[in-house]
């Protein structure tokens, strides 16, 4: 007789395998709960648990509660009120809609759900061993559903042993009820632990669910933020750099309310920040990004903690705009000073302070870049108002943060730029010294350019009077014809030239004279560097190939009309106090500081 090797699982086998992917540990079981008590309407919420919800899970809401015949179905697997279609699929607008978590549960505890509708008489009282069959009786309460959860994993020994400590377990909860809260903050909330009360929280406005949770010192580290585009809403907070953390664990990612774990949106947000945080830190951010369901998919995981998007690359690219964008509005500027707090072994202290120094002022911008028109500030819009028009090209209504400064006092201040070493470029300003790097401030112009260019038109290339061949490894030969549209947006007249060669026929008109025949190959080393470790990122790491390489170099000398002219593009940019790399641009050395140096304080 033939031995089959094949054989079906037993239900309850079965089961308690399928609860496995979806219950891990007691913040799974909050989870499902609280997702249900979003879609059943809830106004009013509150978690209970007992030894780190090992011991006891309770959830309780006022939502739409259900009759006899919907309580004992919701416990069934595949069973679900929010999904009829598979066309439901590809719009999925619910959070507990895969109809497993209350199967998935009352297989590994023991459950007792107490659910009534607004018109019943009567809750529907539900007990469930270990997925054995329901136990259905009647009792009173108010409308909307309270679910028990006793002694989880208690028949599934494998799975109760790698429960961790209950101070574990409790953060995991938390992290789950604070989710929750954060995404829903028109909803009460509360948490009760071992008979303590954790959270209290009223309906509040987002800010206000915000201080509640994080309090003011850390409400003052953010930056608000909201942006829209035809497809995709993104709004939010992230914080400052100066409030950087030493976890990843304040990032919070909300796709259309629904907390997901996504590390290349988290790299946007962290790669806006350029290294303006001080290695070893993180960025806090509560990102809400709300986009088209059918655009999404969020069924791609048990724990639907991921989610897959149709067009990845650009809303990469629109996260990491847009936190740029919040942060280019603050002034980080570097301040050096000598003895002190937070000094290094050297006795120079530097570091980036919020909007401590008043720089540049408007006269400043004026005396040093020669526009010549007074600025006044709305004060209840904060819009910067110029007297004529700016500049062509410039931007310098971002810079004018002091207009109110007096021209006339300012104009007595004679401006001049020094040139340092062939490498700094100094120059008086209201309150100090302003020092900048030639070389990292010239990077940062070109790096914003070549930006705005991939966005609009082209640069039409200078065409070299010899062209030139290049021969490239293979590897090299590929990568440059695959980035060659972007070539040529740069500003490059590049075509294949046989195997593994390509004539240089023209290049950018702002590249340095005498670096045409080693820039390629320059910029695809540096790119290839960037590339290994921000994949997602093509135009940026581009970007900063060729604005590293084609900037003006430590040791060119520059007159005082080429100095005043890269100041002038500097303050143009949006952040024009660091480079694309994180290296600061400018330093500024305060008359105060001066003072106490020389003995006059």
């Amino acid at each position: 007789m033939i031995q089959h090797k094949i054989h079906i699982l037993p239900d309850h086998i079965a089961n308690k395998i399928a609860a496995g992917e979806v219950i891990q540990r007691p913040e799974s079981v909050v989870k499902e709960l609280l997702e249900n008590s979003l879609d059943a309407g809830s106004k009013d919420t509150a978690v209970v648990i007992k030894d780190g919800g090992k011991k006891l899970i309770q959830v309780v809401d006022d939502g739409t509660g259900m009759d006899e015949q919907d309580a004992v179905a919701s416990f069934l697997r595949h069973a679900t009120s929010k999904i009829a279609s598979y066309e439901d699929l590809e719009e999925i607008t619910t959070y507990g809609f895969r109809g497993e978590a209350l199967a998935s549960i009352a297989a590994v505890a023991q459950v007792t759900m107490k659910t009534r509708c607004i018109d019943d008489e009567a809750a529907v009282v539900v007990h469930i061993d270990g997925g054995g069959t329901p136990r259905v009786t009647r009792e009173g309460r108010e409308p909307g559903t309270s679910v028990f959860v006793q002694n989880l994993f208690y028949n599934v020994a494998a799975r109760r042993k790698f429960l961790k400590s209950t101070n574990t377990e409790f953060r995991h909860v938390y992290d789950a009820v604070q989710r929750v809260a954060l995404s829903h903050p028109e909803i009460a909330m509360r948490f009760v632990s071992d008979d303590e009360t954790i959270l209290d929280l009223k309906a509040e406005t987002l800010q206000g669910r915000v201080l509640d949770i994080f309090g003011e010192r850390q409400l003052d580290g953010m930056i608000w933020f909201e942006e829209k585009s035809e497809v995709i809403s993104l709004h939010g907070y992230i914080g400052k750099p100066t409030f950087g953390q030493k976890s990843r664990a304040n990032q919070y990612l909300f796709l259309n309310r629904r907390y997901i774990v996504n590390r290349n949106i988290n790299h946007a947000v962290f790669s806006a920040y350029e290294n303006l945080l001080v290695k070893g830190s993180f960025p806090f951010f509560l990102l809400f990004l709300d986009i088209d369901p059918r655009r999404v998919d969020v069924n791609v995981h048990p724990s639907k903690m991921e989610a897959k998007f149709d067009d990845e690359q650009n809303i990469y690219r629109f996260v990491s705009t847009v936190a740029k964008k919040a942060l280019a509005v603050r002034e980080f500027v570097p301040a050096l000073s000598f003895g002190g707090e937070g000094t290094s072994s050297s006795g120079i202290g530097l570091g980036f302070t919020d909007r401590q120094h008043s720089w540049p002022s408007a006269a400043d911008i004026r005396s040093i870049t020669g526009f010549e028109g007074s600025a006044t500030i709305d004060r209840a819009t904060g819009e910067i108002i110029l007297s004529k028009s700016v500049p062509d090209g410039t931007q310098l209504a971002r810079q004018l943060l002091l207009a109110q400064e007096d021209t006339a006092a300012s104009a007595e201040r004679a401006h001049v730029v020094w040139q340092l070493h062939n490498k700094y470029i100094l120059t008086p300003i209201e309150n100090g010294l302003m020092i900048i790097d030639q070389h990292v401030a010239h990077e940062r112009v070109l790096y914003e350019r070549v930006l705005e260019r991939f966005d609009n038109t082209p640069r039409s290339p200078q065409q070299v009077l010899f062209p030139f061949t290049l021969e490239l490894t293979a590897g090299d030969h590929a990568l440059v014809i695959e980035l060659l549209p972007y070539f040529e947006k740069l500003g490059f007249a590049i075509k294949p030239f046989g195997k593994n060669t390509v004539m240089i026929e023209g290049v950018p008109p702002d590249l340095r004279q005498g670096s045409n025949e080693k820039i390629i190959e320059e910029i695809l080393s540096l790119y290839k560097e960037y590339h290994q470790e921000s994949p997602m990122e093509v135009r940026d790491n581009l970007a900063k190939s060729f604005s590293c390489k084609a900037a003006i170099k430590a040791g060119d000398k520059l007159s005082e009309q080429q100095m005043k002219s890269l100041i002038d593009q500097l303050f143009s940019t949006k952040m024009p106090f660091v480079c694309p790399h994180g290296r600061p641009i400018v330093l500024k050395i305060s008359t105060e500081e001066f003072d106490r140096r020389f003995g006059r304080t």
